[in-house]
């Protein structure tokens, strides 16, 4: 193997769906989900007089299995709120991957968050994801990303961070551009998954379809979802196609040919320049073709 990529945790991450945990129907429906993340919501979708019974609803579903090896993230109210403590308490002993932090602004939320974790019994393996939905999480989006060994990604939240910037629609996502690069900067540059914000519309498909090709360019590793029938666009353009298999086996190829001539680099047919960087990554999309195969 030209890398080590055996070594390194891979998984798809191309479509997380936001389900309402106050609908203990649409939960259970999730097991039978293409959907890569299921994201079961306890905060913005439950209204106040079913926050009690949606925990009960996401213990249960939980508890009774079926999922198989799909990630489940359970999305709590914030702390600050009369519901958050005990959101996490209850859920640290879920059996969920992870826990959602709505609205995080700076480092001491996820550490706190942390802290809450720990002190009820949350497994060592169960993540932390911060929203990041605020012009001040943006501003502190590197301090957060380093902020804790528990933190596993982002999600942008872009309708309450588009709201806060006062942005009008617009279709290519412009006004937006400089707050979704500082945290694409900052989730890579702490080895975080970071995944797009939500497309509102459901009946828009073709704005849908836009703004996964946008989020895939700009190199998010998948798309939150609020509908069951966007999730097979979604895993179609943040998964590798066959073009791009078929593109990393030539470089890998290629690379392996650099190699044995004693060359560090080695152009391919259609002049592209193929360095060991470019190996590392084609590997890793045949990795996670692989994986997703077998899913």
């Amino acid at each position: 193997m030209i890398t080590d990529i055996d070594s390194i945790d891979i998984r798809p991450r191309r479509s997380a769906l936001y389900i309402p945990a106050s609908n203990k129907y649409r939960l259970e429906k999730g097991r039978n989900l293409a959907s890569d993340m299921l994201i079961m919501d306890l905060e913005d979708a439950v209204s106040p007089a079913q926050k009690i019974s949606a925990r009960d609803n996401i213990i249960e579903v939980i508890k009774e299995g079926g999922f198989n090896n799909r990630e489940i993230l359970v999305r709590v109210n914030g702390y600050s709120t009369i519901w958050g403590k005990d959101d996490v308490k209850i859920m640290a002993s879920s059996g969920a991957s992870g826990l959602v932090l709505p609205k995080v602004d700076n480092a001491r939320d996820i550490q706190q968050m942390d802290a809450l974790m720990k002190y009820f019994g949350a497994p060592d393996n169960m993540a932390i994801w911060a929203m990041i939905e605020t012009p001040m999480g943006v501003l502190h989006a590197e301090k957060i990303a380093k902020s804790s060994p528990r933190l596993a990604g982002f999600i942008m939240g872009t309708n309450d961070l588009g709201a806060d910037l006062y942005v009008r629609a617009n279709h290519d996502r412009k006004p937006l551009l400089t707050s979704l690069s500082i945290c694409l900067l900052a989730a890579r540059a702490y080895g975080l998954v970071i995944l797009d914000g939500v497309h509102s519309n459901i009946n828009d498909d073709i704005g849908f379809e836009k703004a996964c090709i946008q989020g895939r360019e700009f190199g998010f590793d998948g798309k939150s979802l609020v509908h069951p029938r966007t999730i097979a666009l979604a895993n179609k353009f943040f998964g590798p196609s066959n073009d791009d298999i078929k593109r990393a086996r030539q470089i890998i190829a290629a690379s392996k040919t650099a190699i044995n001539d004693g060359d560090g680099a080695v152009a391919l047919p259609d002049g592209q320049l193929i360095e060991a960087l470019h190996a590392r990554n084609a590997e890793k999309t045949l990795k996670m073709a692989a994986v997703i195969a077998n899913l």
